[in-house]
């Protein structure tokens, strides 16, 4: 019962309630049956997650304490967890082996597979957490799970957006939004408004992101900030960055800085927009513990675009003759096809650079490349501003080049129909899926097929690759 009615607190945005009944529920198992209490205490790590790293570190620290028995599937789940500790420096196994080694051991409850997908990213496992959220979304379709659907979206769409596959996150947050708002899960209707806050700030659209940004901070219940406050603020920051206000871009990073937001995964991974930020307005001191602090993970989860990260923000506080060596090390690390959009952030800078230091020619390839990204995702501010330094550099003005493929004209729920309709569903198979009609299937169809330039399912089929689906 306290699980049932943690759960319900949860999806409300009642933290410290969800929190303190998922504790006193292990407190009353725990001898008696550890593995459930594990369960209990696994799913406390999402609410302190919201509460604070104080609160965060006492639900890990009684999970390690537990006394479960070694065969039990829960314990590679439970050493995977406490990789959550700031404190610890060992680099966390990856989730593929924690998956492997706890299902030879037996069936793990989906509740924990959730929260493992959640702590993967928060470990920069990116790949792995959306492979695996993926996955629980799939069978949440196929079983018509609609309750626990928009948890699974969630961490599918943190992974679209941290590999710049704007329009994928796009259609994730949006359906993921209808069906929180029909559930009536407020924590899920913050998070997902938030998240639409920071696409619509990638794409400088600046009245959409503070209408979506106020709405999630709005959503905050008794004792707790709103869940998607986090995303908010970076939403904000990174909207203020974009559109050149850098000293208000700078207070709203530095809000991600202090408790209880400091450990989220928005905080660690906006660090190189604060560094940024902060050189912009000449105060690069304001920068020097969040970036003390983001090396420091960096250096935990051993990824390589995480180093690349690093890299730049050096190069960023770096003087002029030590400052090419940092950006160029970054350029080498980053993963120009998995991960254009921070590879592209990193080409604009070293060639803006390149630019002051009167190296027109060398800096023209860097800041097209940047460009080619830029305008391919729809980021028009980062795009105006790698098309002015091409300008500087003397070369000539093209324009602005449209975002790859039809499918970036189609509406988010459109796209996602017409994706599955390309891979041979059904219009019944997709309204099962999406939860919808399979009229309101047909429907939308008829108005993705001209925005394609296509006039049959067929059609749809054949040329997916070539559509951008």
């Amino acid at each position: 019962m306290a699980q049932v009615r943690a759960i319900a607190d949860f999806w409300q945005g009642s933290y410290p309630a969800a929190h303190r009944l998922l504790l006193d529920g292990a407190g009353l198992v725990r001898e008696t049956d550890p593995h459930q209490a594990a369960l209990l205490l696994i799913q406390a790590v999402h609410p302190s997650w919201y509460l604070g790293e104080r609160q965060l570190a006492a639900t890990l620290t009684g999970l390690a304490e537990l006394p479960l028995d070694d065969a039990d599937p829960l314990v590679p789940v439970a050493a995977y967890l406490l990789h959550l500790d700031r404190g610890r420096a060992e680099r966390p196994p990856p989730l593929s082996d924690i998956l492997a080694e706890a299902r030879r051991r037996g069936r793990v409850p989906d509740q924990a597979l959730m929260i493992l997908s959640g702590t993967a990213l928060a470990l920069g496992q990116d790949a792995d957490a959306y492979d695996l959220a993926t996955a629980l979304a799939a069978e949440h379709r196929a079983r018509g799970g609609a309750g626990r659907l928009p948890t699974a979206l969630f961490f599918m769409a943190e992974g679209e957006v941290f590999s710049g596959r704007h329009l994928d996150a796009l259609a994730t947050a949006t359906e993921a939004l209808g069906l929180a708002r029909d559930t009536g899960q407020q924590q899920w209707i913050s998070q997902f408004g938030s998240v639409l806050a920071y696409l619509d700030a990638t794409r400088g659209e600046e009245a959409a992101c503070r209408v979506n940004a106020e709405k999630a901070l709005a959503g905050a219940a008794s004792g707790a900030d709103a869940g998607g406050a986090a995303w908010a603020h970076w939403s904000l920051g990174l909207l203020d960055l974009g559109l050149g206000r850098a000293e208000a871009a700078l207070a709203r990073f530095e809000r991600l800085t202090r408790e209880p937001l400091r450990h989220h995964i928005c905080a660690t991974r906006s660090t190189p927009d604060l560094v940024e930020s902060a050189v912009r307005v000449g105060a690069p001191e304001r920068a020097a513990e969040p970036l003390a602090r983001f090396e420091r993970w960096a250096g935990s989860v051993r990824q390589p675009w995480a180093d690349a990260l690093v890299l730049r923000c050096r190069g960023l506080l770096a003087a002029d003759d030590q400052a090419e060596a940092f950006y160029t090390a970054a350029l080498g690390l980053h993963d120009q096809d998995r991960r254009a959009l921070e590879y592209a952030r990193t080409a604009l800078l070293y060639g803006e650079w390149l630019r002051r230091a009167r190296r027109k020619a060398e800096a023209r390839g860097w800041l097209n490349d940047a460009l080619e990204v830029f305008d391919r995702l729809g980021m028009r501010p980062w795009a105006e501003r790698a098309r002015g330094e091409l300008t500087a550099t003397g070369a000539q003005d093209q324009g602005a080049r449209p975002a790859a493929g039809p499918a970036a004209d189609l509406t988010p729920q459109e796209l996602q129909i017409a994706r599955l309709a390309a891979q041979g569903l059904s219009n019944r198979d997709i309204a099962a899926q999406l939860f919808l009609s399979h009229r309101t299937v047909g429907y939308h169809l008829y108005k993705a097929y001209p925005k394609l330039g296509i006039a049959s399912r067929s059609e749809l089929k054949d040329f997916a690759g070539q559509l951008g689906l």
